[in-house]
């Protein structure tokens, strides 16, 4: 488990340094026209929807170690 968690670990890391990289050379003016500027932006998007789903993952299997109460079952309070 720990060599996931060291994988994991590495992931965000290199996906904080390449969406780093990508918006420095957006402010820095490395960017001379639209398409590009969309095309960096594009990149970043995806890059922190990643990271976004990564975290989703973690959380899901943090919050699936407890207990599970089902709210559609039959014998709910309803009248």
């Amino acid at each position: 488990m720990a060599d996931l968690e060291n994988v994991i670990y590495k992931l965000r890391r290199a996906l904080d340094a390449r969406i780093n990289q990508l918006s420095i050379s957006i402010t820095s003016g490395g960017v001379d026209n639209m398409e590009t500027y969309k095309y960096i932006i594009g990149q970043i998007n995806a890059l922190e929807a990643t990271k976004q789903e990564i975290s989703n993952l973690l959380n899901d299997k943090e919050q699936n170690e407890g207990t599970v109460v089902d709210i559609n079952s039959k014998n709910s309070l309803t009248k």
